[in-house]
């Protein structure tokens, strides 16, 4: 936008440089035009009363003189006819064809303008002055008199003119952007603001200064909502986090009791008794899910803090050879990577080892500052690669599979929290790939 704008200013101001420079170069040559059409008709009209006189008197001798001593000094050319066309008199190398010329003149009449000079010409101008006093005309002089020296001028000022309004359009291009910048400084705040609020900086705020008052107001009122916007959000995790955490403590009681109650449960009610303390399970589960996603989003735990990957893996190991799944891993032995991207590799670990079947593999790479988790299992459609990070989201066909549909969710939230890229794709020949993309360092 900024550059759309100072093009905009720029092409007005080339318009305003123009309409004030291209007609006082045309009013410069104008001028200097008639100038030279009055010096020149002067000299003309000078010898067209020698011609009378020489006419009268039928001596030109005089009148060749002036007219060659005109012609040297000044590197014009002058012509004498009679009045039936015949040259009587010429001085110079008249090089112009002088036939309108000699018939204006014939008829009584002398130059009144000439073809405007320019840099580009003409290279000389050709002037007819009628002799003769009254009606009795007595014979014509044609003037053929050089413009060398008026297009100099014409061309010096034309020149001096071009300079300025390229000083001037340089100038004005200068300020054109500097206005440009201070129109749009506040945009150029917002812009940056809004993309540090969705990278997750949420206490990021533009900082009202220069720009218009229209704009600096419009930041005034973005900054008040994403103050409100925050505050309803920092609310909101704070009821979850608070909830989640008030619900621990009834619920580890009420598992306390349900368990004491067992023993004195009858034979027919142990069944519903296990489905009892299975859906308390997974109810606290899905509390404890719901705090470690409200501790994430408020940033707890995903400072940057950087760990070992490798020896963490470890620990899954026994996990998988419990459930005959292999675990195989490509990872430098001291790459470390952050608190966050570990947590993430659990979770897809986790979720790997619900729903690879027996006799399956699960694959672990870091390499070029990427992170994949790719099994051989089931894997997702399209459709449900593109939900599957939504809270509490659960896939129709593992409804039966324990899990509180907060994993990828989670794991989400911490790769924006580390400024990562989280991915599900589809694996070869089928299962599903985790990919994590870290930032660079």
């Amino acid at each position: 936008m900024n550059s759309r704008l100072v093009v905009t200013f720029t092409t007005l101001i080339v318009f305003l440089v123009a309409a004030l420079a291209v007609p006082l170069g045309l009013a410069y040559a104008s001028h200097r035009t008639n100038r030279l059409l009055l010096d020149r008709r002067a000299d003309a009209t000078r010898f067209a009363e020698l011609a009378d006189q020489a006419a009268r008197e039928d001596d030109r001798t005089g009148l060749l003189s002036e007219i060659t001593r005109y012609a040297d000094l000044y590197g014009a050319a002058v012509r004498v006819r009679d009045r039936d066309g015949s040259i009587l008199l010429t001085a110079g190398s008249f090089t112009a064809d002088d036939g309108d010329a000699l018939r204006l003149a014939l008829s009584g009449r002398t130059t009144e303008d000439l073809p405007t000079i320019s840099p580009f010409g003409p290279g000389t101008v050709l002037l007819a002055e009628p002799a003769g006093r009254d009606a009795q005309l007595s014979g014509v002089v044609l003037l053929q008199a050089p413009a060398g020296r008026a297009r100099l001028e014409v061309t010096l000022v034309w020149a001096a003119l071009a300079l300025g309004a390229l000083l001037m359009l340089g100038v004005s291009t200068v300020a054109a952007r500097r206005l440009a910048r201070w129109i749009l400084r506040p945009v150029t705040e917002l812009d940056r603001t809004t993309r540090a609020i969705a990278q997750g900086r949420m206490d990021a705020r533009a900082h009202p200064g220069a720009g218009p008052s229209e704009l600096r107001r419009l930041e005034e009122r973005f900054n008040a909502m994403a103050d409100a916007v925050a505050g309803a959000m920092e609310r909101q995790r704070a009821f979850v986090a608070d909830a989640s955490h008030e619900l621990r403590t009834p619920l580890t009681v009420l598992s306390l009791r349900l368990e004491n109650l067992e023993p004195h449960l009858r034979a027919e009610g142990t069944a519903e008794f296990e489905e009892a303390m299975a859906e308390l399970d997974r109810l606290a589960l899905l509390v404890e899910d719901l705090l470690v996603l409200a501790r994430v989003e408020a940033g707890a735990g995903v400072e940057g803090k950087e760990v070992a990957l490798a020896p963490r893996l470890g620990v899954w190991r026994e996990v998988y050879a419990a459930k005959d799944v292999r675990l195989t891993t490509d990872i430098p032995e001291m790459s470390v990577v952050p608190e966050a991207a570990a947590r993430i590799a659990d979770i897809a670990l986790d979720n790997a080892q619900k729903f690879v079947p027996a006799g399956g593999t699960v694959t672990v790479t870091l390499r070029d500052g990427v992170l994949r988790v790719t099994d051989d299992g089931p894997g997702l459609s399209e459709e449900e690669r593109s939900e599957a990070q939504a809270r509490f989201w659960r896939s129709g066909a593992h409804a039966n599979v324990p899990g509180s549909g907060l994993g990828l969710a989670i794991a989400a939230e911490l790769a924006r929290a580390c400024g990562a890229t989280l991915e599900l794709l589809p694996a070869e020949p089928h299962g599903l790939m985790v990919e994590l993309r870290l930032p660079d360092p």
